[in-house]
């Protein structure tokens, strides 16, 4: 890997090496451009640091100190941020759905969210190729702006099988995938086993993630990645108004790193967190938040899981968490009284996540343990909803302190009258199936998913942390490449939209700002 001095003036400084920051590496780093990506956590060797085990793989998420607070407070953690190269995409389920059209104009089409700086099509083409790049796998697909995918969709399991059959009893229409999992051999990775470890980091290989994608291209290509270095804050010149380089701690010791441009990819809480603590005279609420707008309009999905049991052995664990979905609940249903929609695919807990939900449920103690006995008889359906974008759901600085001595994040959330009912219909919707399918008893679990927004895309500061081409309105050389600038949530998985959002970004630096 080629090495940069801290006194080199590199290119570009990116903050976090996840999903957005790994693709803003290393499309730049193709282009010529020097750069160097920081990421709090360690670079993972698959063969040596995952484990095919759910306590064992606790180290791939963030578990930093959070505070969360509000009416509706969302658990920080394993399923919604992560710790290391390649970001949560290390232990994300592979599922890689598009937005739809409507997604970019909701405020426009059904009177709720915000409508996008950009639209669909300007993500079209980066769409189209990060797909073949990770590669996707999966049936053609007829809802949003329909089109095919790189590879065939893979065979599927006794939970996607439930799905099918209960979907087809209930009139509602399904496909097998989109996930970004090879289904057979691609270049240097193996055919996936169906071992059904996938949130727990894959081992083979088979599902992608940026550590075995765009990290080792960029890397081939004269990037430079820094593990383990904590940034702790943007340096900013004063007079000029213009970003330095960052400030970051490495083996305990306070380093800057001069670069001409930064881009900040560590999500919706440390993206929003690292701005504000990045304060100075010139800012003094934080970087880019002469409007209050840092921070604000983070969203969750609501994300309830309903399981079903059934007479006969379902063992939901074998093959990829996501196997079957349905976008047919995606859109505004004019004879609702709710906006906007839910999908809905295959998940698959594993025995501690289940032991979990059914606790949950009110079971303890032997009656637990003969639930957990009957694991292999349930099937589990889980949904997103679209939550909407409201200015009190924020990251701010909390008062407590991380080993940095940098105030933490404090998240505070509430559910809107809205999102409530999404949830109850995706509830009644997924027990609909269950009961289509077969299953004789039901339980749900209530949970939230898939963090963004925080420092969204607006048309202009007085609505947005970053215009269309993702750059800050208050920093001219300061950019943010990573789900907090999403304006709306979507019914679907972030995780491609997050890559094509920072893949058309690094198009246009590229087009714009050639390296020296």
């Amino acid at each position: 890997m080629r090495r940069f001095a801290d006194e080199d003036e590199v290119d570009l400084a990116i903050v976090g090496c996840g999903a957005g920051g790994s693709v803003l590496m290393q499309r730049l780093a193709r282009a010529g451009w020097r750069v160097v990506t920081f990421d709090a956590g360690p670079f993972w060797d698959p063969e040596k640091d995952w484990v095919s085990d759910e306590a064992g793989s606790h180290h791939l998420y963030w578990t930093e100190p959070r505070v969360v607070d509000g009416e509706t407070p969302v658990p920080l953690g394993s399923n919604n941020s992560g710790r290391g190269v390649g970001g949560s995409m290390i232990h994300f389920a592979g599922f890689t759905p598009r937005f739809h059209p409507s997604d970019f104009a909701t405020r426009t089409l059904d009177g709720v969210g915000d409508d996008w700086p950009i639209d669909y099509l300007d993500l079209r083409p980066y769409y189209q190729a990060i797909e073949a790049e990770l590669p996707v796998a999966g049936q053609d697909w007829p809802w949003g702006d329909p089109h095919r995918y790189p590879q065939s969709a893979h065979p599927v399991s006794g939970n996607g099988e439930i799905l099918q059959r209960g979907a087809l009893a209930c009139g509602i229409e399904t496909r097998v995938g989109p996930v970004a999992i090879s289904n057979g051999r691609f270049g240097h990775r193996a055919h996936c086993i169906y071992r059904g470890f996938c949130l727990q980091g894959c081992k083979v290989n088979a599902k992608a993630s940026p550590l075995i994608t765009h990290v080792p291209d960029a890397l081939a290509h004269g990037a430079e990645i820094r593990a383990d270095s904590m940034v702790t804050r943007i340096g900013v010149d004063d007079r000029t108004g213009l970003a330095t380089g960052v400030h970051y701690v490495h083996d305990g010791v306070h380093r800057f790193q001069r670069a001409r441009m930064v881009a900040v990819a560590g999500y919706s809480i440390e993206t929003p967190r690292l701005l504000l603590n990045s304060a100075t005279r010139r800012f003094p609420d934080g970087l880019g938040n002469d409007h209050d707008l840092v921070g604000r309009y983070v969203m969750v999905q609501g994300a309830p899981q309903t399981a079903g049991r059934f007479e006969s052995e379902v063992r939901m664990w074998k093959g990829p968490p996501p196997e079957v979905s349905t976008e047919q609940f995606y859109e505004t249903d004019p004879g609702k009284p709710w906006k906007r929609g839910f999908s809905i695919q295959t998940v698959s807990p594993l025995p501690i996540t289940w032991a979990e939900h059914m606790a949950g449920q009110g079971h303890f103690g032997a009656d637990l343990r003969r639930v957990m006995s009957d694991y292999p008889h349930w099937a589990c359906l889980g949904a997103l909803c679209e939550f909407l974008p409201l200015p009190d759901n924020r990251v701010t600085l909390d008062e407590q302190k991380d080993a940095y001595g940098l105030p933490v994040a404090r998240f505070t959330y509430s559910m809107g009258e809205n999102d409530r009912q999404l949830m109850r219909a995706a509830r009644l919707t997924m027990e609909d199936i269950l009961r289509g399918a077969g299953a004789q008893d039901l339980a749900t679990f209530e949970r939230f998913a898939h963090l963004v927004g925080g420092a969204r895309m607006g048309a202009d500061e007085t609505t947005g942390v970053v215009d269309a081409t993702c750059r800050t309105f208050a920093v001219p050389n300061l950019y943010v490449t990573d789900g907090s600038v999403l304006p709306t949530q979507g019914s679907a998985n972030p995780a491609l939209t997050i890559m094509a959002i920072a893949a058309r970004a690094a198009d246009l630096l590229r087009r714009g700002a050639a390296a020296p």
